[in-house]
């Protein structure tokens, strides 16, 4: 008998309709200017890409001062890696 009581108290919570913001399942909307990155963002994006690259090649072409070195490229490759990651940051 126990068990046709709870079913029956289960059955009329069921069909009642809860907004989602009162039970905390909607995320609140941000305003529409806070999701842009500003204007020097991409371009320091670009620039550190393709200095990273520059550094990379000329090392490879014995340009650079001091003939091919190590350093020049670790600098090219922190570069590029830290234009990859403000990449994934852009919106």
């Amino acid at each position: 008998m126990a068990k046709s009581q709870s079913r029956q108290s289960r059955a009329k919570t069921v069909g009642r309709y809860v907004p989602a913001e009162t039970r905390g399942r909607v995320t609140r909307k941000r305003p529409t200017g806070a999701d842009h990155s500003p204007r020097w963002f991409g371009w320091m994006l670009l620039g550190l890409l393709v200095a990273g690259m520059l550094f990379v090649v000329l090392n490879y072409l014995a340009v650079l001062p001091g003939s091919t070195s190590v350093w020049y490229l670790v600098v090219g490759l922190v570069a590029m890696f830290s234009a990859f990651y403000l990449a994934t940051r852009y919106r």
